[in-house]
């Protein structure tokens, strides 16, 4: 998904600690961006720019709470991600509490479906996850399976739509529709996109039959350790009534050198 780590780096997706630059800098940066006219680009143009963000490989410390009602839960989460063109391999371990660590999702996709492992060390449960289980949730919070592993600007059906704002922001409106419907829990998928900053403020998701499933908003841009912008501090609103999930990074590492082996169970269950 793109939030977590999107890239989090996107997942996908996640707040990481604020790299300082000088007010200057940063003010001429922005006066230069602001004089310069922005190109048209079409819909696969801005779709490619956002996939590259998606590229890479890092290591995140991360925070989610879920707020159910008056019921509130939080965890600790260490988060392994690969991704690259040809797809995305990912590790949802939880650090905290003491009673659930160890549990650990794990997540791929190449060209077809996504599919994993569950893991539950304090229960010995060792189980694999299905694509036809993509819908299930992550650790019981308002994201799916599904928004944890897929990048949906890599699609090649994107269209454009209107602009609108987003938080004082002008957005351009991007749906992306997957290749075949095999590839996503989603029939489509809407972006408004902050051209100036290439960071989806806000993301919906529908069903094949146009259904909102799921809608994550993004209220803050922070940088990351290179200086790009990513988005922090998701919240993700799902179809159950009164729940909704935030993400909360406190550490991101970029560029981690991971093998296959680095998303396995035996890898998870080494923690």
């Amino acid at each position: 998904m793109y939030f977590l780590t999107t890239s989090m780096k996107t997942f996908s997706l996640l707040s990481v600690s604020a790299v300082i630059l000088s007010t200057s800098s940063v003010q001429a940066q922005q006066q230069q961006q602001s004089a310069a006219p922005r190109p048209n680009l079409s819909a696969a143009e801005i779709a490619a720019k956002l996939d590259e963000v998606e590229e890479g490989s890092a290591l995140i410390r991360s925070k989610l709470e879920i707020q159910s009602g008056t019921d509130k839960r939080v965890l600790q989460l260490q988060i392994k991600q690969r991704r690259t063109k040809s797809g995305s391999n990912i590790i949802y371990q939880v650090l905290w509490p003491n009673e659930r660590k160890g549990e650990a999702v794990i997540l791929s996709q190449g060209q077809g479906g996504a599919k994993g492992f569950l893991i539950i060390p304090q229960q010995k449960v060792l189980r694999p996850i299905a694509s036809s289980q993509m819908s299930d949730l992550l650790f019981d919070s308002d994201l799916a399976y599904q928004d944890a592993v897929e990048n949906f600007f890599a699609w090649k059906k994107q269209t454009l739509g209107a602009t609108e704002v987003v938080n004082g922001v002008n957005c351009q409106i991007l749906d992306s529709q997957p290749d075949n419907a095999s590839a996503s829990i989603y029939g489509k998928v809407r972006s408004w996109v902050d051209l100036d900053r290439y960071v989806p403020l806000r993301i919906e998701k529908y069903s094949s039959s146009g259904q909102l499933m799921r809608r994550i908003d993004v209220t803050r841009v922070a940088r990351d350790e290179k200086h790009h912008p990513i988005p922090a501090n998701p919240t993700v609103h799902g179809t159950r009534k009164g729940s909704v999930s935030e993400f909360n990074g406190a550490r991101i590492d970029q560029d981690v050198q991971f093998t296959d082996a680095d998303f396995t169970p035996d890898a998870a269950l080494k923690l």
